[in-house]
């Protein structure tokens, strides 16, 4: 069951980067709406992501 909602997600990821690339291009309406959803719904789980920051390769940690 597991799986199968997760081969969802994934098929709705790659649905919404296509409609991104195409409607960069020019597509119809309703490419230019799943690619302005799309670009929001990630910029809310970038934010959702809180205080987590990528680390430059370096770790001041050790």
């Amino acid at each position: 069951m597991e799986v199968l909602v997760l081969s969802c997600v994934l098929a709705l990821v790659l649905g919404g980067c296509v409609c991104v690339v195409w409607a960069a291009r020019g597509g119809p309406r309703w490419v230019r709406a799943v690619a302005a959803v799309t670009v929001a719904v990630g910029r809310v789980m970038s934010q959702a992501g809180g205080g987590r920051r990528r680390s430059g390769g370096t770790s001041s940690d050790d």
